[in-house]
């Protein structure tokens, strides 16, 4: 009777510790809540100031606090650094605020892709899943290994996704480590 205990116990106790660590992924040194929307986590985030400065200066930011749900394939700070030198801030400027709308919304997808949905379409699609964006154009994702999936734009330049499964209220964000670029 008392092993039987224990192992209730134990099985308790990791089943605990599980959904405890589900519930506080950490980005960017913060606890991204999934009771938070999309917006109100990726601020906390030091790792996304560049994006979050990118999605106020779209005007998308009630947009991306929506209903959902979206997948936002979140690049970071230092994604946004290896663009070329002025990109970003030329994206910034109010003249651009079209073109940085499009290149914000080509990382956000539709739907809820964690990653068993994304390496679940990889699989049913012979190596390759394609996925529609918000902006109009896709992404492909491909495994890259057991448990890493790459994305690539429509320019060929490819991301890694770094962290996985960042639920949020309205959906759930996937951190990347290159900025996609629409056609």
């Amino acid at each position: 009777m008392h092993k039987f205990n224990y192992a209730l116990l134990f099985v308790a106790a990791i089943t605990a510790a599980g959904l405890s660590s589900a519930a506080d992924v950490m980005v960017g040194g913060q606890s991204m809540l999934p009771s938070k929307d999309i917006v109100d986590n990726a601020v906390n985030s030091a790792d996304h100031t560049t994006l979050v400065a990118a999605v106020k200066a779209a005007g998308l930011v009630d947009t991306l606090k929506g209903k959902g749900p979206f997948t936002v394939f979140a690049p970071t700070n230092a994604a946004f650094a290896k663009l070329p030198a002025g990109t970003v801030e030329s994206l910034l400027k109010p003249e651009s605020k079209a073109t940085l709308v499009k290149v914000l919304s080509y990382h956000v997808v539709p739907g809820k892709h964690d990653f068993m949905a994304l390496s679940g379409e990889i699989k049913k699609h012979g190596g390759t899943a394609e996925l529609a964006t918000a902006s109009g154009g896709k992404l492909w994702f491909m495994m890259n290994g057991p448990n890493n999936i790459s994305v690539k734009d429509e320019g060929g330049n490819v991301a890694s996704i770094s962290t996985y499964d960042v639920y949020q209220s309205n959906g759930v964000i996937n951190v990347i480590d290159t900025v996609l670029m629409p056609k």
